[in-house]
């Protein structure tokens, strides 16, 4: 509840015409949390994530937070910081490059990693703001393959954490490859378990999120605008996962 009205108060979930997500699809809503920007939002998403970690007993079996360049690797530090200040467990979190360094204490392994925690036997959890594709994660997955393999490592990802789950399936695409409207693709969280085995853990979920805000009339950016989400705006939100959205 807590997040939900976070999430509407700092406008992180807004509503709009001609939103397009990364996929091609238009979407109605988006959700940035990039607008967690503060330190003391900053804390609040850290604190969301620990205690998913802790009360999911994720924690003990975690030594590194790892967090996807750009957003994710803010998320990692505050979880981390979060995990050690309210729940006293203190664990390492890394984030990668965007490009591999070639230069000073990393020029001969061109290391992808900026704290370089990695180590034999570790255990990785991931978080990340939201997932939609889960393209960002089997990214960061393959990054830390290489890592291992570069390292002569063994490195396990226990999980992946969110912050949102989207709760949308993949997006079709033509044989140009083109979008497909109005059609949905395979569950891409559901895919991305059976695919890698590793679980997803969500802090929320988009229709909890929505439903919650909508039934306590807590003001939303409604194009632009903080407003409480009327009908229509709840309609065309439902629509568009019925259209879109995961079983």
């Amino acid at each position: 509840k807590q997040l939900a009205i976070t999430l509407a108060e700092t406008g992180a979930l807004f509503f709009d015409k001609n939103l397009i997500l990364k996929d091609g699809r238009p979407t109605p809503y988006f959700v940035n949390m990039g607008m967690f920007r503060t330190g003391r939002l900053s804390m609040e998403l850290g604190s969301y994530f620990a205690e998913m970690v802790v009360d999911r007993g994720i924690v003990e079996e975690t030594d590194i937070i790892l967090g996807p360049s750009y957003k994710g690797s803010a998320i990692a530090q505050a979880t981390a910081i979060a995990l050690y200040t309210h729940h006293g467990c203190d664990l390492l979190f890394d984030y990668d490059r965007k490009e591999a360094k070639t230069h000073g204490e990393a020029s001969k392994a061109g290391n992808m990693f900026v704290n370089r925690t990695f180590f034999d036997g570790c255990r990785v959890f991931v978080v990340d703001d939201v997932a939609t594709s889960m393209g960002t994660k089997y990214e960061l997955l393959k990054r830390v393959e290489m890592a291992a393999k570069a390292g002569d490592m063994g490195i396990q990802v226990v999980g992946i954490g969110i912050a949102i789950d989207r709760e949308q399936t993949r997006a079709v695409y033509d044989k140009e490859n083109r979008v497909v409207l109005d059609q949905k693709g395979e569950n891409a969280i559901q895919s991305f378990v059976s695919k890698t085995g590793i679980p997803v853990y969500a802090v929320a979920g988009i229709r909890e999120v929505v439903a919650f805000l909508f039934q306590e009339k807590v003001p939303v950016l409604i194009e632009g605008k903080p407003r409480p989400i009327d009908e229509k705006t709840k309609t065309e939100f439902d629509d568009y996962l019925k259209t879109y959205g995961v079983e």
